[in-house]
């Protein structure tokens, strides 16, 4: 494959030939391998909008290939964001020139959406930074990858567009290692597992995930590292980036996450034994937690690993299920 990337001014363009094994895809089903910086959505919207050329024609998603064409893809400058800054604390894990990794607290939407312009991460983001990269749209600057308003835990947050075209690509190979902690209703009889489960849109409850056969390939590890009586604690990776995933996969093994509200984890306190149940009852939030970030620094080419500490609500659960569970096992 030749590959030329050219500049007029904050645009780019690439010009690329189709290489020979990719006769017979679809063009968008080939960008997405040309370009890996790129999503399939971002290459749709290009497509769409006139930006992609195929033999000097105006290309369509759809058009197959036969290998040897010239594609030329514009890459528009990103729109200025409209977004107002907003001042508030930010517990900043690591930050250099390139890229920033914050330890987000449960309760914030990571950015605007849905008729929400304000309140978020990104408004956060806004204030604290002078520049974020602009590949996320103007509702999603600096933004490569999100967590669930419900989860806390590191995330990352590209500067420039290079930084955010690296990340990106790495999140797409799966070369990031993403690490959560979760705790879960039930107690696994294994110590460790994996799930690979197709996820797609539920039939019928649109604001939910479900395994589906006709999904997308999803898998998740995990790895038992508590137990207290009728609650588990566990260490999980998912190896692919779907929606809800995790929640949707630990909830097919009949464990779902404690508090999550759409996938069975609000079950009643009233059925656990006296001490669990106090337990229990004081805690009112998804026990799910991203731990640690394992990347490739794009500047750098090192390592980086950041881990994020537990909310504060969430350990003291956690201390108080031990204590709980230590009590439980001396009297008997």
């Amino acid at each position: 494959m030749s590959r030329h990337v050219a500049r007029d001014g904050a645009a780019r363009r690439v010009e690329l030939t189709v290489p020979g094994e990719r006769r017979g895809d679809r063009l968008d089903q080939a960008l997405v391998v040309l370009l890996p910086d790129m999503s399939r959505a971002a290459i749709q919207r290009l497509v769409r909008g006139g930006h992609v050329t195929l033999a000097g024609r105006t290309a369509r998603s759809a058009q197959r290939l036969v290998g040897g064409e010239r594609i030329a893809v514009e890459i528009p400058p990103p729109l200025p964001s409209t977004l107002d800054p907003e001042e508030r604390t930010l517990e900043i894990l690591h930050e250099d020139t390139d890229l920033l990794v914050i330890n987000k607290p449960a309760g914030l939407t990571v950015h605007p959406g849905a008729g929400r312009t304000r309140g978020t991460l990104v408004n956060a983001l806004l204030h604290h930074c002078r520049d974020l990269s602009g590949i996320g749209g103007v509702e999603r600057p600096g933004i490569v990858h999100r967590l669930d308003r419900e989860t806390s835990g590191a995330l990352v947050v590209a500067k420039n567009d290079r930084t955010h075209r690296e990340l990106a690509g790495q999140f797409k190979s799966r070369q990031v290692v993403k690490t959560y902690r979760a705790l879960v209703w039930g107690s696994p009889r294994a110590a460790r597992g994996l799930v690979d489960a197709a996820i797609g849109r539920h039939p019928t409850a649109r604001v939910r995930m479900s395994i589906r056969a006709d999904g997308r390939p999803s898998r998740t590890s995990w790895e038992v590292i508590g137990r207290f009586g009728p609650l588990a604690l566990l260490d999980v990776r998912p190896e692919t980036g779907r929606t809800h995933q995790i929640r949707v996969h630990l909830a097919s093994l009949g464990h779902p996450i404690v508090g999550d509200r759409l996938y069975g984890g609000r079950r009643n306190p009233d059925t656990l034994m006296g001490e669990f149940r106090t337990a229990v009852a004081v805690y009112d939030g998804l026990a799910l937690h991203a731990l640690r970030l394992e990347f490739t620094h794009p500047r750098t080419a090192h390592r980086l690993m950041v881990e994020a500490p537990l909310p504060v609500d969430f350990a003291a659960f956690l201390a108080r299920l031990n204590s709980v569970a230590v009590n439980v096992a001396a009297r008997r």
